[in-house]
């Protein structure tokens, strides 16, 4: 599974780790993160959730009487990193290629 990370479930991951959310923090914080591009409503949200939670990258990590808190697992960090490579290499390909700018830093 790691490095075949869709972009929704990327951002997903992302969130997650800063540490556990419930899931209308993930969604607010995916919305935050992608500056608005991925804006997932509740119904999808849960879906993708759930699909996490069956690959194994996330586990729940609390519920009480109100929400469910969900954290990433140690496959979801090692699917994290892969995909954040990934797309290093994809962003730095683009560079070379005069795509988008050389970075400041």
């Amino acid at each position: 599974m790691p490095g075949l990370v869709k972009a929704a479930d990327f951002y997903i991951l992302l969130a997650l780790a800063a540490g556990p959310r419930h899931g209308y923090g993930i969604m607010k914080d995916v919305e935050r993160e992608s500056a608005g591009e991925f804006r997932l409503e509740i119904g999808s949200l849960y879906r993708l959730l759930d699909r996490l939670l069956r690959n194994g990258l996330i586990e729940e990590a609390a519920v009480d009487e109100r929400r469910r808190q969900y954290r990433m697992t140690r496959l979801g960090r090692r699917a994290l990193k892969a995909e954040a490579a990934r797309l290093a290499g994809v962003v730095a390909l683009a560079r070379s290629r005069k795509l988008i700018p050389e970075s400041d830093a």
